[in-house]
């Protein structure tokens, strides 16, 4: 996952909101992850939320999409950027 936008809550019980993107290799991998009308991705962002909500201690927004980015796994930009952020960099 690839945070593109994070604003923290202003105020303590405030509203976190972070946009982010789900990364697949291929097109053909996009419908699995968003599921059925849309119901996978509803799980992931549900589950995500409740996690960062206990995280950040503060209700969280959480806007997920699914970008295709060929062969991601091979850019060492991308796994840069990615490794940066699960550090909190």
């Amino acid at each position: 996952m690839v945070i593109e936008q994070f604003e923290e809550a202003a105020t303590e019980g405030g509203l976190t909101k972070i946009y982010a993107s789900i990364l697949v290799d291929h097109e053909s991998q996009k419908p699995i992850v968003v599921g059925k009308g849309g119901e996978m991705i509803k799980q992931i962002g549900s589950a995500a939320r409740v996690a960062l909500e206990a995280h950040f201690e503060s209700r969280v927004f959480l806007d997920l999409h699914v970008k295709v980015k060929g062969e991601w796994r091979n850019d060492e930009r991308m796994l840069d950027e990615i490794n940066l952020q699960n550090r909190g960099g």
